[in-house]
């Protein structure tokens, strides 16, 4: 269901789940500092109470409400990347909700920078709590009918277009003394983050008993994530992928496929990503979903080269296919 700006607002401040756009996924948005309209979020995307929500804001000016440390290491990050895609996990105030937390002592923010979004949280005053507007594991969305197609066509959507990113933030947790680490690859690198903040991340240090993190839980670490309906197996070689659809389809299997760059394509319906990161990333999701859509029995997807430029997408596609 297609709203306007203003009936998104409008039910925000209500206390209702409004699917919003931003350049990263739709998110499945609720007024941050409502516990009861939080609530709703975990049942309508049937996800565990447990997971904490990123919750995004208007501009830096708004990050003392929330946490109770914005050491130097954050605020240059935040300069640098804001408004981006680009979380930030810092020590949160004792009253913000632990709904929004997790349970954990620490809040994930984010500024996005989609016009719309942004113009929603400035004209409502809001902050929201916004995970991606889809089933719990599921394909995330970067179009309204996306949104739609996952959470049904009674859902509130606010329609921005589709998504110029394609792929979630990067999410970076920042300690009062100013180390940070990495703990979601999106689109703005490690060697992004590092040259900004003039550091290397903290390396989780072990030793013969323990190994001893302070690593916070944050989205997207599940196993399992990002994943199409459609059981999906993934290739490391064009080759072992071509010789796959032979056998399927040998068996009566259908299947249909997506690969990377250009070379040998397989004898199914095959859609190719650019060979290029941050092309591949935007149109990563929009191609699982059509794939997803054509209801064959297998999809075949090929992974990106282990590199530094395609970790994000690389991190996507191995939990999609996590068995």
């Amino acid at each position: 269901m297609r709203v306007s700006l203003e009936q998104a607002i409008a039910a925000l401040k209500n206390g209702e789940v409004v699917a919003i756009p931003t350049e990263t996924v739709y998110g499945l948005a609720a007024d941050a500092t409502n516990d009861s309209a939080l609530k709703k979020i975990f049942s309508t995307k049937q996800r565990p109470a447990d997971h904490p929500l990123i919750v995004h804001i208007a501009g830096v000016a708004q990050v003392p409400d929330w946490v109770t440390d914005f050491p130097e290491t954050a605020q240059k990050l935040a300069q640098a990347f804001w408004p981006g895609a680009l979380t930030l996990v810092l020590p949160a105030k004792p009253r913000v909700s632990r709904v929004v937390r997790g349970g954990e002592p620490t809040v994930a923010l984010r500024v996005p920078q989609h016009p719309l979004a942004l113009q929603l949280l400035k004209q409502g005053n809001l902050s929201v709590a916004a995970p991606s507007a889809n089933l719990f594991t599921q394909l995330s969305p970067t179009t309204a009918a996306h949104v739609e197609a996952g959470l049904g066509a009674d859902i509130p959507v606010l329609d921005g277009g589709a998504c110029s990113v394609g792929i979630e933030s990067t999410i970076v947790s920042v300690q009062p003394d100013g180390r940070w680490q990495l703990l979601r690859p999106g689109m703005i690198s490690e060697a992004d983050i590092a040259a900004i903040a003039g550091m290397h991340q903290q390396i989780k240090q072990a030793n013969a008993e323990k190994t001893v993190s302070v690593t916070p839980k944050v989205p997207g670490q599940h196993a399992l994530h990002y994943s199409p309906r459609t059981p999906l197996d993934l290739f490391n070689d064009r080759h072992a992928l071509m010789a796959a659809c032979n056998t399927l389809q040998g068996a009566e299997i259908s299947c249909a496929a997506m690969v990377i760059g250009e070379g040998g394509m397989p004898q199914c319906h095959t859609v190719v990503l650019p060979d290029q990161p941050d092309k591949a990333a935007e149109l990563l999701y929009s191609t699982l979903h059509a794939l997803d859509a054509m209801k064959v029995q297998r999809l075949l997807v090929e992974l990106p080269p282990v590199s530094a430029s395609w970790l994000a997408v690389l991190d996507r596609l191995t939990r999609a296919g996590h068995q």
